[in-house]
């Protein structure tokens, strides 16, 4: 049996091939985007959940320093904050039935001077998201985090800036049911505190039906 016949019958095998190649995947520190200078400074650690049953897909950035270490994404205090706005616990969150979790970058990029992290790395995306994707056709809702998965998943609906394109969500759904609805975030990092005190619509309006979207499509 020739590889692609197999693969027209099991798309879960498909699946597990893709995620090999990404576990594998080395192009920010070989191959970098402007040369040598711009490699990735550590050994790549990619994270990636691709889920070819999950009906929910959580579309970060990219790794920081705790995810690097544990190579499990939102193992930190921002998974936590995500997690209490999903209204799930760490059992469901973790299940790939649940959830697929595919950040725009797989490996940790480093920090910034002010010890932030830097974005995510350029060579990712173009190099595997939109495989990725190819293989989830069964997603029920996209949840874009953060203003790199707006740019790529929303294209022309991203908004000029990140708290526009949040407050519009509901257009967004809209605008994108007929084929996946995407429901655009902000980071849930604790960096972003201010900005929710800011924004308190955010914590009244939008997590109330996230809330409840997420647990009907989760549901069995």
């Amino acid at each position: 049996m020739s590889r692609a016949a197999g693969e027209a019958r099991d798309p879960d095998q498909t699946l597990s091939g893709l995620l090999a190649d990404i576990a594998a995947c080395r192009i920010c520190r070989d191959a970098p985007i402007g040369g040598p200078a711009n490699a990735l400074p550590h050994e790549p650690r990619p994270v990636c959940v691709a889920s070819s049953s999950a009906p929910i897909l959580i579309a970060g950035q990219a790794p920081g320093t705790r995810v690097h270490q544990s190579g499990r994404p939102f193992t930190d205090p921002s998974g936590d904050r995500l997690r209490d706005w999903l209204g799930v616990d760490e059992q469901q969150f973790y299940d790939p039935a649940k959830f697929a979790i595919v950040p725009m970058g797989f490996c940790f990029p480093g920090l910034d001077a002010k010890g932030g992290d830097l974005p995510p790395r350029r060579e990712c995306a173009p190099a595997w998201r939109a495989r990725v994707m190819e293989h989830m056709p069964q997603l029920k809702l996209v949840l874009v985090i953060g203003q790199y998965a707006h740019a790529w998943h929303l294209g022309k609906l991203k908004r000029k800036s990140l708290t526009d394109t949040v407050r519009d969500w509901k257009s967004i759904l809209a605008s994108t049911e007929t084929s996946c609805p995407v429901m655009p975030l902000p980071h849930p990092s604790w960096r972003n505190s201010g900005w929710i005190r800011k924004n308190p619509w955010f914590e009244a309006e939008l997590l109330p039906e996230l809330k409840q979207i997420v647990k009907r499509e989760i549901s069995p």
